[in-house]
């Protein structure tokens, strides 16, 4: 990799020094330069991509006030398989190693340079072409033109990034117009102080399709609750998948406001592929590594909202005291442990779970940390915790197989990990839960439950249904219509 001196100028002419210094020899490098940006609402920004028709991609954390906003397609490694995690890593690293990139870039290290945003799907199978999730593939990992990123302090970066320097300052001058433009529709097109915009009046949804059903629902929960119950298996992760329909075309712009001013604790994100988007607002963490630390977090064990701040904590306590939730719950933070032990210096596991409250449930939650005998980068340790118990079940393999067999639909990137990841292999991955793929007049929504042996059938399909309503709602149809 080749650093250049920061001079303190502009984007173009940073990019432009870069591709005109090359001479227009190298086909497959790497040029990538930031420069300062001002502070634009992410959603606003990612909405005037959008429509200039553009492959964008939102990152958003409301509770820390950082954000990544995804513009246009510069590079990506998109492999399938088994071997996924370690092929994304490998050619990233290759990427990397050949680069140009401007000091700036380096020296923000999380607030911008050469940054991918993407998912690894859950099972790294490639969609079907007739799929929901044919246009986002078995896993998807995007290296932007544009990277616009802002920290909690409102400081914010654009990167642009350049695959070969053929265009020279000719394609650098391209990327600022382009950049230009978008911020000023931007700035123009900014909601006032708050985030939220006026609800649009929605005609109710109406399913289209569901899988499973409810009653074979009913015999699945049963026959997993069976398997469980005869020492087959600890615990079995049951998906579900809602196919709905509105009169109007849903918009996803409001749909993310909502979800980002609803779930401010939540990671907000957002991918757009071929007219269609995967959204979602995620409490889960997979994994966060910088240098030799990483944070983790088992998430596991729901119980709904209540009335008032006295009926939640009521359930909260309750949540604490069940029994069923507390298995499923130790479940998961002992196979992270087991799984993390191997590799892990040190690792600090919190004695007792605490209760994170969201819009419509509380979770049981169990924070996780440690540091590693010397860097070992996001994708590998991503690649070790993936899936864990929380969204597959344990031990890990058999419950798989279970799912692969009866639970009758791809997932798609729906429960696998999401996120970003640095030039210097550093970056955090969430897990893709609260979600749904929207296509102008359609969603397809996804919500799971965990399983175990004294799992009721109706009460999991209720939990599954609790959690659909934090998107159901964002998109414009009120809670209790679901």
């Amino acid at each position: 990799m080749t650093a250049v001196v920061d001079d303190g100028a502009g984007l173009g002419e940073r990019l432009a020094s870069l591709l005109d210094g090359a001479g227009g020899t190298d086909a497959g490098r790497l040029f990538a330069a930031t420069a300062g940006a001002p502070a634009l609402d992410p959603i606003t920004l990612y909405a005037a991509a959008v429509e200039a028709d553009l492959e964008t991609a939102l990152w958003l954390r409301p509770s820390e006030g950082t954000a990544f906003v995804g513009i246009g397609r510069a590079w990506a490694v998109e492999p399938e398989g088994p071997g996924r995690f370690r092929d994304a890593e490998t050619a990233w690293n290759n990427l990397i190693a050949a680069a140009a990139i401007d000091a700036a870039g380096l020296a923000h290290g999380a607030l911008g340079g050469p940054t991918l945003l993407g998912a690894m799907g859950f099972s790294g199978r490639r969609p079907a072409q007739g799929d929901v999730w044919a246009p986002f593939g078995p896993s998807s990992l995007v290296l932007p033109e544009l990277l616009f990123a802002m920290d909690s302090a409102g400081n914010a970066t654009v990167t642009a990034a350049v695959i070969g320097s053929g265009g020279g300052p000719r394609a650098a001058r391209a990327q600022e117009r382009r950049w230009e433009h978008l911020a000023e529709r931007a700035r123009t097109t900014a909601p006032n102080p708050g985030g939220m915009v006026a609800r649009p009046v929605f005609a109710p949804l109406t399913i289209a399709d569901e899988t499973p059903s409810h009653e074979h629902w009913r015999r699945l929960v049963g026959m997993f609750a069976g398997a469980v119950g005869r020492g087959r298996i600890d615990k079995v992760v049951l998906a579900r998948r809602v196919g709905l329909r509105s009169p109007v075309e849903l918009d996803v712009a409001n749909a993310l406001r909502r979800l980002a001013a609803t779930a401010p604790e939540s990671t907000t994100y957002a991918f757009r592929r071929a007219g269609r988007t995967f959204l979602g607002a995620t409490p889960e963490r997979l994994v966060r590594t910088v240098g030799r630390t990483f944070r983790t977090v088992a998430v596991a064990g729901t119980i709904r909202r209540g009335a008032d701040a006295a009926e939640d904590a009521r359930l909260a306590q309750a949540l604490l005291a069940s029994e069923k939730d507390l298995e499923e719950h130790a479940i998961v933070v002992d196979a992270i442990r087991s799984l993390l032990t191997p590799v892990a210096q040190t690792l600090a596991v919190a004695r007792r779970p605490g209760v994170m409250t969201l819009r419509f449930v509380q979770h049981l939650v169990t924070e996780i940390s440690g540091t590693l005998p010397e860097a070992h980068g996001l994708l590998a340790l991503a690649e070790r915790l993936h899936p864990t118990p929380a969204v597959g079940g344990e031990p890990r393999d058999a419950a798989l197989a279970m799912v692969d067999e009866h639970e009758g639909f791809d997932r798609g990137w729906y429960a696998g990990p999401i996120g970003w990841l640095g030039a210097d292999g550093d970056g955090e991955l969430c897990v893709a839960l609260r979600c749904g793929v929207v296509e102008r007049t359609s969603a397809t929504l996804f919500a799971g439950c965990g399983i175990v042996a004294d799992s009721d059938p109706d009460l999991e399909w209720e939990e599954s249904r609790i959690k659909l309503r934090a998107v159901i709602s964002a998109l414009g149809i009120p809670a209790d219509e679901r």
